[in-house]
């Protein structure tokens, strides 16, 4: 193994935070029709904000860059993110307007989510005055490509402090081919589409200069690749009620594993990914995002 960081690993998150409005049904309702949900959950969602629940689940201590607001809705998301463990640095304070809200339907038996999002549409963020002191006081930042100005001075700021940089790569959105070059880790989904990778996402990252980069599938095996080799990571199989955030819980399990490891090698990597597929596994066996840290 590589030389270790000492002490509570500290993350920083910077990305989305929203209100999930979650309920579990038995199908997706066609038009105009009414369906009773069997349950429901009013939590704070997005996927920096589920990354960092989980890496302070872990025991690391999580710091949330994002926008929040002073709309009463944002009293639920912050309460919710203090019973986490995750502090909120909220740059949309003051401001009246509510924070982002996502409708979700997860149906029962199959465990899929049909999603509607504003995501960070109504937010534009302008980085903190002490955004160097934020950087500097973490161990590794982790982004989700939402509020790309935010992100890409917070990347800058991390590459001149010498800090590790990961990516939770769900989808292309604009601005991801600036906050590339400042990135050391990638984790993608299968529907993240660089222009241009003619498919070969793995191949496009580390030509972007990512040292680590992978591609998850659901179920299927984790693809990855680095500067000695490359490999697959299986992904246990369990029985799937909800899978609703798993790929934050994988991220904020990467990130929590990669910052106490200062140099990984390939082995070092798959491991942490490895251990990270469990948790995002595990995490699809309960309904919500929550529910598989009671048993972790």
């Amino acid at each position: 193994m590589g030389p270790r960081t000492r002490g509570r690993p500290r993350g920083l998150f910077v990305g989305l935070c929203t209100l999930d409005v979650v309920q579990l049904v038995d199908r997706v309702p066609a038009p105009d029709e009414k369906l009773t949900a069997r349950d429901q959950l009013v939590v704070a969602g997005g996927p920096a904000a589920n990354a960092a629940v989980a890496f302070a689940h872990l025991g690391g201590a999580a710091r949330l860059l994002t926008a929040v607001g002073s709309h009463p809705l944002g009293e639920t998301v912050r309460t919710d993110l203090d019973r986490a463990g995750v502090a909120v640095i909220d740059l949309a304070a003051g401001r009246d307007e509510p924070p982002a809200v996502s409708s979700v339907l997860v149906t029962a038996g199959t465990g899929e989510r049909a999603v509607a999002s504003t995501n960070a549409r109504a937010h534009r963020l302008a980085p903190p005055p002490d955004l160097g002191a934020l950087v500097a006081a973490c161990d590794i930042v982790q982004f989700d490509g939402h509020h790309p100005a935010l992100a890409l001075a917070t990347a800058r700021a991390a590459r001149a402090a010498g800090r590790r940089t990961v990516l939770d790569g769900g989808s292309w959105k604009p601005g991801t081919e600036d906050l590339l070059p400042y990135i050391d880790v990638a984790v993608c989904s299968a529907s993240f589409r660089p222009p241009g990778a003619a498919g070969d996402t793995l191949r496009f990252l580390r030509g972007q200069g990512v040292t680590w980069a992978a591609v998850s599938h659901g179920p299927r095996p984790l693809v990855w690749a680095g500067p000695d080799g490359g490999g697959t990571v299986d992904v246990p199989e369990v029985p799937v009620v909800d899978t609703l955030g798993a790929g934050d819980v994988l991220h904020g399990a990467l990130t929590h594993a990669l910052a106490r490891n200062a140099a990984p090698t390939g082995a070092d990597f798959a491991g942490a990914l490895r251990t990270a597929a469990t948790l995002a596994a595990r995490s699809c066996t309960s309904f919500g995002t929550r529910a598989w840290m009671r048993e972790v």
